[in-house]
């Protein structure tokens, strides 16, 4: 089967989708299948692997995103042999993933990465006002009718598609991660290397240091738990456009002493810093089915989170983590009964892992092979 994969940005940037669309190809290629993966960039950036396509565009700062206007000749040579489009972001690149489908009557799949709804509220004032939460709406409608299927992670994150009026089929696959990476890491990075003492109790958020992953609340947030406990260290482990001030807030707060921030770090190197933790945290809501959760989860770490559709599915509460109300109090209190108590994290982190083993970027990609191979 000839496969094209379209996504808004790759590697050398480091995300979840980023992550989630290497490994899908990976397997894909693995079994034999033909993938492509077009992606707007330069073509001086280097590919380590076959059949990543740049298409050209204008680099935006220094996000490592580009916006393409336009795709070169070879590139639409390639799009007309191919036996199924599948698109990760419904914007830049999936507009042109969707103009190809429709131009050669090509099947097209889109997985939903992100809650676009909340984005648009974090970001409104960034971008153009014709991009309000209707105008969202009524996007994602015609979009989804022009998509043979739509991919949910997870049974709440379809309903949130089915608020935003998607009436196409939408399919449940969860994301998955490389267990095996997670449960046996090769690199070594300990405790006095970062800095943090050897019996402190470590709460670890790894992700994207920007506005919608609430990294700030979380700061807020340990200001007042600091002063309720002496045992735990706070790791953010990332980098983003907000990571500078992320800083700065720590530092405002009073908190540097109980807080380090690890600035960017390679994706082969996360096990290392979530097995020198002893439990998983975020405040954010945004979150659609976020690998950060999984990957803990492989690592033996219990996870705190706020109610939301992603977090609701990646942890069991009171068996492999917490849930907390979206306040302040039922946050905190959660945070400190993790911290204080040893024998619950362990028996938590003990669950989460099996919860993992369900969780595998292999299952991921067969179910999203199977579906292809259903729109032939």
């Amino acid at each position: 089967m000839r496969i094209a994969l379209f996504s808004d940005v790759y590697k050398p940037v480091t995300n979840g989708v980023v992550h989630h669309v290497a490994m899908l190809k990976h397997y894909l290629e693995t079994w034999g299948e033909q993938v492509w993966l077009f992606v707007p960039g330069s073509s001086q950036q280097p590919d380590d692997e076959p059949n990543v396509i740049r298409i050209p565009g204008i680099p935006i700062a220094d996000t490592g995103y580009h916006l393409s206007i336009a795709v070169d000749h070879r590139s639409r040579e390639l799009l007309q042999q191919m036996d199924v489009i599948h698109v990760h972001h419904p914007f830049v690149s999936g507009s042109f993933g969707l103009f190809f489908s429709n131009r050669y009557n090509i099947p097209l799949v889109f997985t939903n990465h992100t809650r676009y709804d909340l984005y648009v509220k974090q970001y409104l004032p960034l971008l153009p006002s014709a991009l309000s939460e209707t105008a969202l709406q009524a996007y994602f409608q015609i979009f989804s009718q022009r998509c043979a299927a739509l991919i949910a992670p997870s049974e709440s994150m379809a309903e949130v598609m089915r608020g935003w009026g998607v009436e196409g089929r939408i399919v449940v696959i969860p994301n998955g991660i490389d267990l095996d990476r997670f449960e046996n890491p090769t690199c070594q990075v300990n405790r006095s290397q970062l800095g943090i003492p050897e019996d402190a109790v470590v709460a670890i958020y790894v992700g994207r240091m920007s506005g919608e992953k609430s990294v700030d609340r979380l700061l807020r947030l340990y200001r007042y738990l600091v002063q309720e406990e002496q045992e735990s260290h706070l790791l953010l482990v990332g980098s983003g456009p907000e990571l500078d001030d992320y800083r700065a807030l720590a530092q405002k707060l009073g908190i540097t002493d109980r807080v380090t921030f690890t600035g960017a770090v390679p994706y082969d190197e996360i096990p290392c810093y979530l097995k020198l933790s002893d439990f998983f945290v975020s405040a954010s809501v945004t979150e659609v089915h976020p690998l950060s959760f999984i990957e803990a989860a492989a690592c033996r770490l219990p996870a705190l989170g706020i109610r939301s559709p992603g977090v609701n599915d990646l942890i069991r509460n009171g068996e492999t983590g917490f849930i907390a109300e979206d306040n302040d109090l039922s946050f905190g209190l959660r945070f400190l009964t993790l911290v204080r108590d040893g024998d619950l994290r362990r028996r938590m982190g003990e669950a989460a892992y099996a919860f993992s083993r369900g969780l595998s970027a292999h299952n991921n990609a067969r179910r999203v092979l199977q579906l292809y191979q259903e729109l032939q």
